[in-house]
């Protein structure tokens, strides 16, 4: 069975200032890599690099920020040119008005309270080093968090951070493996030396007949 992906946003209490000062350079990089992708179909490896080398000289952001904003810029240039063969988008070139900035692994982890398995602060790589987040867990959030410790879900290797009307919240991604029901039918098969006869068995009435 597939795993499902959910993902849960935790609301950051007191997010450094320093999270504004990165989230426009970080669109800036989003922005043009999608054009570039918009306007040739894809970024060529040394057109990449070339790109990385330059957004490392002129904004001073963490190697795996570049990264991700370069990887995020892709993605939505591809986007686009789906959304215009399609018609159902008429501009010349992609706007990237909001970005959600993308820490992969490595670059962001979580702390956890003496003698608790639950986390109550996200550390994030930014210029200036490593910087410590408070979060707000919420009900939906332990719900998954619980069922990742019982192995019955994965938290992702990629963390997201999002701006919604003035707060920042922190996205983790689950991939959330599906309940297991047992079958409530069966198949029975009665095998004679002439004929074959095939039945199907409630298996909840046969345990409650089996009960009575």
């Amino acid at each position: 069975m597939e795993c499902v992906r959910r993902a849960v946003a935790v609301e950051l209490e007191h997010p450094p200032p320093e999270l504004y000062a990165v989230e426009e350079p970080y669109r800036r990089i989003v922005e043009e890599v999608a054009t570039y992708v918009a306007e040739r179909g894809r970024l060529e490896g040394e057109k990449y690099s070339e790109l990385y080398r330059r957004f490392r000289k002129q904004y001073h952001l963490p190697s795996q920020l570049i990264q991700q904003a370069i990887n995020q810029g892709v993605e939505t240039g591809k986007s686009f040119l789906e959304l215009k063969r399609d018609g159902r988008i008429h501009k010349p070139r992609p706007e990237v008005r909001r970005v959600a900035i993308r820490f992969a692994k490595n670059s962001w982890s979580y702390r956890k309270t003496a003698a608790s398995a639950a986390p109550v602060k996200i550390a994030v790589s930014l210029p200036s080093g490593r910087r410590e987040i408070w979060i707000k867990p919420h009900k939906r959030f332990w719900l998954y968090w619980w069922r990742a410790l019982r192995k019955e879900a994965e938290l992702a290797s990629t963390l997201i951070l999002k701006r919604k009307r003035g707060k920042r919240y922190a996205i983790f991604v689950f991939d959330v493996m599906p309940k297991k029901k047992p079958p409530a039918e069966a198949v029975a098969f009665d095998v004679n030396e002439n004929s074959v006869a095939v039945a199907r068995v409630s298996l909840l009435s046969t345990v409650d007949a089996v009960a009575r």
